[in-house]
């Protein structure tokens, strides 16, 4: 399980190389995240759903990689 502190740095990562817009979280430990300005906010359910985030972009960004001459 994902901690806050782990959640925090992926997200500022995440925002800094542009893989999203934006990446907020709740009071309520929810993430509020944004893929591009104009896509629709989703509510993630907490730390470890941020995270997973993080772990799908990597594996994408790795797959095209591989993809390459």
């Amino acid at each position: 399980m994902a901690d806050d502190a782990e959640a925090y740095a992926w997200a500022e990562v995440l925002v800094r190389h542009g893989h999203l817009h934006a990446a907020v979280p709740t009071p309520t430990g929810q993430w509020l995240v944004q893929d591009h300005p104009d896509a629709p906010v989703r509510v993630l359910s907490g730390s470890s759903a941020l995270v997973e985030v993080a772990a799908d972009t990597q594996r994408c960004i790795r797959r095209l990689r591989a993809r390459r001459p």
